[in-house]
């Protein structure tokens, strides 16, 4: 899914609250893909702050989303991207042709500590490299 004719490949991220794994996985893919992708993220019932163990996390590796907020899951969301990924919120995310859905199977970084959190840290970096890799690949 590289960029057709001039368009970006678009990423929604989806987690209840959009407060952890989508928000991480939203920085990862912007840090690593820069601008070759557009990257949005949301929650089916988004919390009131991002996780600060997730931001915590997320600062140890040089990556910054204290100034992140959690955004509700709209329809024209889930419309305006090519890949959406939930993220331990299933059947909240509106399903319509032509989209590509992905479901990654992560631990909830909800009311861990930064130890807890840093696997799961880890284990989106590793998911969004891969992704990358399929819809955005560096060109030399």
């Amino acid at each position: 899914m590289p960029e057709r004719h001039g368009k970006k490949p678009s990423v929604l991220f989806v987690c209840v609250h959009n407060a952890g794994r989508s928000q991480m996985a939203a920085a990862w893919l912007t840090h690593l893909a820069g601008d070759r992708v557009d990257v949005r993220s949301a929650g089916s019932d988004p919390g009131e702050r991002v996780n600060p163990a997730a931001v915590a996390a997320m600062a140890e590796v040089g990556v910054d989303i204290s100034a992140e907020v959690p955004k509700i899951l709209t329809v024209d969301a889930v419309k305006e991207s090519d890949v959406c990924i939930t993220m331990g919120c299933g059947d909240a995310c509106p399903v319509f042709p032509g989209k590509r859905y992905l479901d990654w199977k992560l631990d909830d970084p909800a009311g861990q500590g930064v130890e807890a959190v840093r696997p799961i840290r880890d284990e989106i970096k590793t998911l969004v490299e891969g992704l990358i890799a399929e819809i955005a690949p560096a060109t030399p």
